[in-house]
C-alpha cells in the first residue's frame, strides 16, 4: 500500500482502463503462469485418444470407458490428449447485485477483471473466445473468435454495459439508491444458454456472486442453476469465478443505515450498532457462502474466490499454483473428489 492514492477503474476512460487491464494480466500473470494450454483451469485435455485399463486409485471414475468395459468385461478409462485449440465460454453475471461495491472495484468491475485474465491468458493461435452476458434486459450474445480485438471488445462492451442504479455505497453496507430492475433471465438461463453453444469440448467460465435463487435454507434443494451447471460439467471443464465484496461478508458499526437488495428493491433500515446483529449478519453470511461452494463443488466446478478488497491478481496466481498441484495427486490421495 503506498501512500499515493492509485486511479481506480472507474476513475479512467474506458480504453485506459482496457489497457491498465491487459498490462496488469500481462506483466503480473503471463510469466508467473507460463505453459501454454495449462492457464486458470489446468488438466489432461478432453480430445479423444482411445482407451487403457483401469488403475484403481489412480484413475477417476468420471473417466471410464463403459462401452470399452461392457465389451471387454475389463474397466477401462478414457485416454485423451491434450487440446492443441481452445474453445473458452464466458457467462458473465451483469445483474444488479453485481453493481455492487465498497472497495476500488465494485463487483461488475472484479468481474470484467476476471474475464480480462481468462482472455488474456487463454489468447493463442486457433484459440477462441466467446460470451454471453446476462443482464437485466436479457442475454447478450458474443460469439466465439480468436484475436485480440475481440477480447478487447468484450471488455469494452461489459465496462460500458448500462447499470440499474449506484451499485456503490461510500456510507458502508447497503446499496443504498439502487432501483428494483425489471425482470430478467436468471443464471439458469444464462447456463442453459451455454449448453446450446458450447457444442465441443472446452473451458467455460462463469463469473458471478451466485446469489441468484439461493434459498434462504441451505438445506433447502439446490437453487435452479445447479442442475444447469451439473450438465455443463459433464462435458467441459468449469471454472465458477466467485465475486464478492466485504461488505456482504459483515457489516460496520456506522449506526442506522438503509440497506436496499438491487436485485428487488426492497429497503430495510438495520441499526448497526447493534454487536449482536453484526454477529448474526457475519454468521449467516458465512453460511450463505459455504452453501454457494458447496453448490458450486457437488455440480462438479472448480471454484475461484475473488473479493473486492483483494488483490485479484495474487487470487488468481494462489488459484492456478493449487490446480497444477491437484493435477499431480492422485485422486485417492484427494479422497476421491475432483
Amino acid at each position: 500500500m503506498t501512500g499515493a492514492a492509485e486511479p481506480g477503474l472507474t476513475d479512467l476512460a474506458p480504453d485506459q482502463r482496457l489497457r491498465r487491464l491487459e498490462l496488469t494480466v500481462t506483466r503480473r500473470l503471463d510469466g508467473l503462469l507460463h505453459g501454454r494450454y495449462r492457464g486458470l483451469l489446468p488438466g489432461p485435455g478432453s480430445e479423444a485418444a482411445g482407451s487403457r485399463e483401469y488403475r484403481p486409485g489412480e484413475d477417476e471414475v468420471r473417466r471410464m470407458d463403459w462401452a470399452v468395459t461392457a465389451r471387454t468385461t475389463v474397466p477401462h478409462v478414457r485416454q485423451v490428449d491434450a487440446d492443441r485449440e481452445l474453445t473458452t465460454w464466458l457467462l458473465v453475471d451483469a445483474s444488479p447485485s453485481m453493481e455492487y461495491g465498497t472497495s476500488t472495484l465494485d463487483k461488475r468491475e472484479l468481474a470484467v477483471a476476471a474475464v480480462a485474465a481468462i482472455g488474456f491468458l487463454t489468447a493463442g493461435v486457433g484459440n477462441r473466445l466467446g460470451a454471453q452476458v446476462l443482464t437485466p434486459d436479457g442475454l447478450r450474445r458474443f460469439p466465439a473468435r480468436s484475436g485480440r480485438t475481440h477480447l478487447l471488445g468484450l471488455l469494452r462492451a461489459l465496462l460500458g454495459a448500462p447499470r440499474t442504479g449506484d451499485g456503490r455505497d461510500p456510507g458502508g453496507a447497503g446499496a443504498a439508491g439502487a432501483r428494483p430492475p425489471a425482470a430478467g433471465p436468471g443464471l439458469a438461463d444464462g447456463l442453459d444458454g451455454l449448453q446450446r453453444v458450447a457444442t465441443r469440448r472446452g473451458l467455460v467460465v462463469i463469473v458471478s456472486d451466485f446469489l441468484d435463487e439461493l434459498p434462504d435454507d441451505p438445506d433447502a434443494a439446490p437453487p435452479p442453476w445447479a442442475a444447469a451447471l451439473r450438465r455443463l460439467a459433464v462435458r467441459h471443464q468449469v471454472l465458477a469465478v466467485e465475486v464478492t465484496d466485504p461488505r456482504e461478508l459483515e457489516l460496520p458499526d456506522v449506526g442506522l443505515i438503509t440497506l436496499v437488495d438491487p436485485e428487488s428493491g426492497r429497503h430495510r433500515e438495520v441499526w448497526t450498532g447493534d454487536p449482536d446483529l453484526r454477529e448474526r449478519y457475519a454468521r449467516a453470511a458465512a453460511e450463505q457462502r459455504e452453501q454457494v461452494r458447496h453448490t458450486l463443488r457437488r455440480a462438479g466446478a472448480t471454484h475461484m474466490a475473488l473479493r473486492t478488497d483483494r488483490d485479484w491478481c495474487a487470487d488468481v496466481v494462489r488459484h492456478v499454483h493449487e490446480q497444477r498441484r491437484l493435477a499431480t495427486v492422485p485422486a485417492a490421495a484427494r479422497g476421491g473428489v475432483a
